[in-house]
C-alpha cells in the first residue's frame, strides 16, 4: 500500500502533492559494519566532508561560539566510516567560516582524530587562517596561523588538509606570494598534505586565489607549488565546479600526486575517469550520500563500470539542486536531510543557518533524496517533513 501524498510548496508557493518512497534503497537499507568489517573501498580514496551537529538546547547568538552537540557529530563519523569512507574533518562542510570559528574547529579535529584512532577510522583535516580576525593581517600572520594549526593537525594523527584562506587571499600582492607561503609550509610538513582550491562560488572571498582571477594563470602557480614540492603534496581537491578544467589540471599533475575531486556538480563522471586517468574524491555531496556513494565505489572496484553510473549518476540533480546558487548555503541541504535521515534529532545548525534556504528549495531536496531511497525510515522522514511544513503554516 502507498504512502498517502504529502502537499509540498513549488517554488511558485503553489502545494502539489507527492506521494514518498516506501522503502529505501538496498544499499542505505543495508547498516555498515564498520570501519574493519566494512569490504574497503580498493580503486578510489574517498572522503566525505562531514558536517557538525549544534547543541539546539545552548544559549547562543549569531556571531557567537557555535554550541556543538559532541555524542551526536562523532556518531555521524562513526556512521560513515561504517561504510568504509574516509572523513574529511573540520572543512567547508563543517561551517569553517560560517557559525565555526578556530577554537571550535580545534576542538573538532581534536576529537575526531581521538575516534577515529579508536575505531580504525580514515581522517584528515582541514588546516586554514581562520584564528586571525584582524582585517589587516600580514603574510607573517598568515604562516604562523597556519603553523598553529598545522601543528594540531599532525600532533593528532591526522593527515593535514592545506585548506585555502581568506586572510592569505586579502594579504597576498601577487602568485610569488602564495609561493612563498606555501612552500614555506609544505617544507615544514611532516607528512604529505593535501591542497585545497575552493573557488569563489563556496567562498566569495577566495577570489583570485593564487594571485589572479585568470583561472589559466591561477593555474599555473597552483602547479608550480606542486612541481617544487612534489614529495610533500598527496594530492591536490580541487572545488571549481568545472569537470573539463578539473581533467586538464589532474593530467598536469606529477606522478604520484592524487586529483581529489571537489566538483558536486559532475562527480560521478571524474571518478569513473577515462583512459587518462581518474580523480579520487572528496566531496561535501557524500555527506548525504555516503552509503550509495561507497555502495558505488565498490561497484566500480569490480569493473563495473556501468553499475556505478547506474548507482551514482541519479544523485546528480540532488546534489545540483543542493549546490545551487549562493552555493555557499548548500550545507543547509545537507543538514537537513541527516535530520530526516535520522542521524540527528532536530534541524539546527551552529550560527541559525537552517535559515539560509527557502521552504520550497528543503521541500524540493526532501522529494529528490526520498525518491533515491536515501532515507532508511522513511516514514520518520516523512513525520519529520510534515513537522517543517506544519512550522511553516503548509497543513496536510
Amino acid at each position: 500500500m502507498s504512502p498517502a501524498p504529502l502537499r509540498l510548496p513549488g517554488p511558485s508557493g503553489e502545494l502539489r502533492d507527492y506521494v514518498p518512497r516506501a522503502e529505501p534503497a538496498p544499499a542505505v537499507r543495508a547498516p555498515g559494519a564498520g570501519p574493519g568489517g566494512a569490504v574497503p573501498l580498493v580503486s578510489r580514496t574517498v572522503f566525505s566532508a562531514a558536517h557538525v551537529v549544534a547543541d539546539p538546547f545552548a544559549d547562543t547568538h549569531p556571531g557567537g561560539p557555535a554550541a556543538v552537540d559532541w555524542d551526536a557529530t562523532l556518531a555521524f563519523r562513526r556512521h560513515l566510516w561504517s561504510h568504509g569512507l574516509g572523513v574529511a574533518e573540520a572543512m567547508d562542510t563543517a561551517q569553517r567560516g560560517m557559525g565555526l570559528d578556530w577554537a571550535g574547529a580545534a576542538e573538532l579535529i581534536r576529537r575526531s582524530a581521538a575516534e577515529a584512532s579508536a575505531t580504525g577510522g580514515r581522517v584528515a583535516c582541514g588546516i586554514g587562517t581562520d584564528q586571525l580576525t584582524r582585517q589587516d593581517a600580514g603574510l607573517a600572520d598568515v604562516r604562523a596561523a597556519y603553523e598553529e594549526q598545522l601543528a594540531l593537525v599532525e600532533e593528532s594523527g591526522a593527515q593535514a588538509i592545506l585548506m585555502a584562506s581568506r586572510a592569505l587571499a586579502a594579504a597576498a600582492k601577487g602568485p610569488e606570494d602564495y609561493l612563498e607561503t606555501y612552500g614555506h609550509l609544505l617544507r615544514q610538513a611532516a607528512e604529505p598534505v593535501v591542497l585545497h582550491w575552493l573557488g569563489p562560488m563556496f567562498d566569495p572571498a577566495l577570489t583570485g586565489y593564487w594571485g589572479s582571477a585568470d583561472l589559466d594563470e591561477a593555474t599555473g602557480t597552483f602547479l608550480r607549488i606542486i612541481a617544487e614540492h612534489p614529495d610533500k603534496v598527496d594530492g591536490v581537491k580541487v572545488s571549481l565546479l568545472d569537470a573539463r578544467r578539473e581533467v586538464e589540471l589532474r593530467r598536469r599533475l606529477p606522478d604520484g600526486v592524487r586529483c581529489y575531486t571537489g566538483d558536486d556538480f559532475h562527480y560521478p563522471e571524474l571518478i569513473a575517469g577515462d583512459e587518462r586517468g581518474f580523480s579520487h574524491a572528496l566531496l561535501g555531496i557524500f555527506d548525504p550520500l555516503g552509503p550509495l556513494a561507497a555502495e558505488a565505489v565498490r561497484t566500480l572496484d569490480t569493473g563495473d563500470a556501468k553499475g556505478f553510473a547506474e548507482l551514482l549518476e541519479p544523485t546528480v540533480p540532488l546534489s545540483r539542486h543542493l549546490f545551487g546558487e549562493p552555493t555557499r548555503y548548500y550545507k543547509t541541504g545537507v543538514v537537513l536531510l541527516a535530520w530526516l535521515a535520522g542521524h540527528q534529532d532536530h534541524f539546527v545548525m551552529v550560527g541559525g543557518l537552517q535559515s539560509a534556504r527557502s521552504l520550497p528549495h528543503l521541500a524540493r531536496a526532501y522529494e529528490l533524496a526520498d525518491g533515491l531511497g536515501l532515507f532508511p525510515d522513511p516514514d520518520l522522514a516523512r513525520t519529520r517533513v510534515q513537522h517543517l511544513l506544519a512550522v511553516h503554516g503548509v497543513t496536510q
